[in-house]
């Protein structure tokens, strides 16, 4: 396929400009020269209609949810009710402007508030606020919170250690580096668990929290949570809870009944927005009515004369995002969690259970099962067995796209050799369940009889393997004109 360069030439256009209606300027006086360009950019002329089935094309070579299935261990990409897009598109809300007094947008700040209580009530929590970007944004904010509290309470200088899981997502240890902490990590058990006697060993004066995921990312419910709540708080640290998995829990257990202190949601996992591609994410951040003071500016309230942003926070951390996070997403999971209702947003979590342990099932015996135990909403294998043979895991996730299904997430977690992570979700049906898991089934099996075929997947993509390494240390980021091409426009 062409580029969009390679399509270009000179002097075609995709439109007409009208001659200019008001007074023109000149350029010197708002732009000093010496930032002026001496000749346009080499930009590529082509017409609307190349254009657009240049671009139409282009999208069809993505895969997303709304075009296969996407089982993405550890980040519940799963299908998104399109009424909630409709919802955030409404004039009352896409027409707002961030800096209108708050009187004349009432009903956002309603919106807000009210989405607030329901993400309080989901996770436990005494009050929410909507400010951080993304979930690893909301752990930055967790972590600021946790410095604030600790220097407050008098023993922030000596408490400088964020405990974390062998099997944490990435963003844990490194949200906690950037906070100024020092990272210590924490052993799993034989059984997938929590290490309890690593964590207790590690436990002291210094600790400040730590961060864990429930269920893990082994897709395994912390049956000694309880334990592990009562150790961290002995030690005088608080207990974090990241939220990535929560599509696993919503109206059956709650992270605040746990015995966690502060919790960060994935909006653009669990609640309703299309999740990949560079956002747009939202990762709200919940705490115990201990840590309220703490959170962020502006607060919504709600006063005798309606909603307000509450700046007069005497121990906030601050202000964490520019006016107040991205309000269309917390919009489309407002209308997801009215829409579903707390009946339906625990059959979210009943449903995504159910499908992993039925994905489970049909893929045990083919696949290395390193934790014999019932997953909650995701699952991990391993290819082991298959890599003696020559068959690594990533040549597994290759080959599965020549079925039409996005591979799983490979090598996370860390701990597990060759891992292949599963999540199926509560949206797909029983049939894309069945027909990816004769995918797998196959590949299992040729992997035995033709490894070379998984060894050289895909074959019935637009690109085929690429050189990684290659990529990696030498990459290609920008289109560059052969001399063959010069004659024929930018």
């Amino acid at each position: 396929m062409k580029t969009i360069f390679e399509r270009s030439r000179s002097g075609r256009r995709g439109l007409l400009i009208p001659p200019c209606d008001v007074p023109e300027v000149e350029l010197d006086s708002l732009i000093p020269r010496r930032f002026q360009r001496g000749a346009p950019p080499a930009l590529p002329e082509v017409d609307q209609l190349t254009a657009v089935r240049h671009y139409t094309a282009l999208s069809r070579r993505n895969h997303g949810v709304d075009s296969g299935f996407y089982p993405l261990g550890s980040c519940t990409m799963k299908y998104n009710p399109k009424v909630a897009e409709d919802i955030a598109r409404l004039a009352g809300f896409a027409r707002l402007h961030p800096l209108q007094p708050a009187e004349t947008c009432q009903g956002a700040l309603a919106l807000m508030h009210d989405l607030e209580r329901y993400l309080a009530e989901i996770a436990g929590m005494a009050r929410v606020t909507l400010q951080p970007a993304a979930g690893s944004h909301g752990e930055l904010l967790g972590l600021m919170i946790i410095k604030a509290f600790m220097a407050r309470r008098g023993d922030g200088e000596r408490r400088r250690v964020i405990l974390v899981p062998d099997t944490s997502h990435g963003t844990n240890p490194a949200s906690a580096a950037l906070a100024g902490y020092r990272v210590v990590q924490v052993r799993s058990g034989p059984d997938g668990d929590v290490d309890i006697e690593d964590l207790a060993a590690r436990l002291g004066e210094d600790t400040a929290a730590l961060m864990l995921t429930n269920p893990s990312t082994l897709g395994l419910f912390e049956r000694r949570i309880e334990a592990i709540s009562g150790l961290v708080h002995r030690a005088g640290g608080l207990l974090y809870y990241d939220g990535a998995n929560m599509n696993a829990i919503m109206g059956i257990s709650r992270p605040g009944d746990m015995g966690f202190d502060i919790v960060h949601f994935n909006l653009h996992k669990t609640f309703a927005t299309p999740h990949g591609g560079g956002g747009p994410g939202s990762g709200p951040v919940g705490v115990v009515r201990e840590l309220v003071p703490f959170l962020p500016v502006p607060v919504i309230e709600k006063g005798p004369g309606g909603y307000y942003l509450d700046h007069d926070r005497p121990l906030s951390v601050g202000k964490l995002h520019a006016f107040y996070g991205n309000f269309g997403v917390t919009v489309k999971a407002y209308a997801y969690i009215r829409s579903m209702g707390p009946d339906g947003l625990r059959q979210v979590s009943e449903d995504a259970v159910l499908s992993a342990n039925y994905l489970l099932s049909l893929l045990r015996g083919h696949y290395d099962l390193p934790f014999d135990r019932p997953c909650m909403h995701e699952f991990v294998l391993s290819a082991r067995k298959h890599k003696e043979l020559g068959v690594a895991a990533r040549d597994i996730a290759k080959r599965i796209l020549d079925y039409g299904f996005h591979p799983p997430t490979t090598y996370f977690p860390l701990t597990i050799a060759e891992a292949l992570m599963v999540e199926p979700t509560e949206s797909e049906s029983v049939e894309t369940l069945d027909a990816f898991a004769e995918a797998m089934v196959q590949i299992a099996r040729d992997a035995v009889t033709n490894p070379e075929m998984l060894r050289t997947a895909p074959h019935t993509t637009a690109v085929r393997r690429l050189d990684e390494v290659a990529a990696a240390r030498n990459p290609v980021l920008r289109w560059k004109r052969r001399d063959s091409e010069k004659g024929e426009g930018a």
